[in-house]
């Protein structure tokens, strides 16, 4: 079996990814109640009893709301590095000790014939990072909820078959919205989230003869919208002299609505 994902939610109001091959599936963050993320599992014909784990990317909300809730009550491992343990002390419940493992950044856990590879991102977390899973040649790279991408995040995700890859904010939607400016210059900064613009140019230096699609996560609901991203992405991969469609495929995430389990 290759490897299979859904997105079952992506947004500032929660965030969840599925991934599975065979005899193993596991559930990235599940930002969003235990009853919500039941009904995403519905959608996609998967039961969260039959998960493998949970892996943490990092403590905000958005990103553990039901983590605690599903763990206990599917008796289901969780995955995250020390840092993030400590800051999710008091947010997620009481965790039975059996349920809580140590996945450190920068390095790589097996289970079974599918590996999963860790990296640190710039986002003001604890210790924020994401994961790249690896199946038999086949690759896909998640990579939201950082303020740039680094060279070295770039050589870890590149040339991977799909990228569920931030496009956060328009920028001038950002400046000119209703924020105030102390929240404006956390999502502009390092430590905050990538713009449509800088999410492509990196996009444009990471895509490879393997990379196939190219999901658009983690839209701010009040400064971007699906179409805007798109076209935002678009013009500027083909200032990179990349054509959409050629290449490779973007599609859209939504904050409610998984995306089909799709096979890379």
């Amino acid at each position: 079996m290759s490897l299979h994902f859904s997105v079952l939610a992506s947004g500032s109001t929660g965030n969840a990814i599925y991934v599975e091959t065979e005899g193993q599936s596991f559930l990235v963050d599940a930002g969003l109640s235990g009853k919500q993320m039941e009904g995403l599992f519905k959608e996609i014909g998967r039961e969260m009893k039959d998960l493998s784990g949970i892996l943490v990317t990092h403590e905000h909300s958005d990103h553990i709301k039901g983590i605690g809730i599903v763990a206990r009550k599917y008796k289901l491992p969780i995955y995250a590095n020390e840092k993030t343990w400590k800051a999710m002390d008091g947010l997620i419940g009481e965790i039975p000790l059996d349920q809580k493992f140590s996945f450190a950044m920068e390095t790589v856990k097996t289970f079974g014939g599918l590996d999963i590879e860790s990296f640190g991102v710039s986002h003001d977390a604890a210790e924020p990072m994401f994961y790249v899973f690896h199946k038999e040649g086949k690759k896909l790279a998640l990579v939201t909820d950082t303020g740039y991408v680094s060279d070295r995040m770039k050589g870890i995700i590149s040339n991977a078959d799909a990228y569920v890859f931030e496009s956060n904010h328009d920028v001038q939607m950002l400046r000119m919205g209703r924020y105030p400016w102390s929240v404006k210059r956390r999502i502009l900064s390092d430590y905050g989230h990538v713009s449509n613009e800088d999410a492509a140019v990196a996009m444009s230096e990471v895509a490879g003869d393997q990379t196939k699609r190219i999901y658009l996560a983690h839209l701010s609901k009040d400064n971007n919208m699906k179409d805007l991203a798109r076209m935002a992405v678009t013009q500027t991969l083909e200032g990179q002299g990349i054509i959409v469609g050629e290449q490779f495929d973007l599609m859209d995430t939504d904050p409610k609505t998984p995306t089909p389990l799709t096979a890379i």
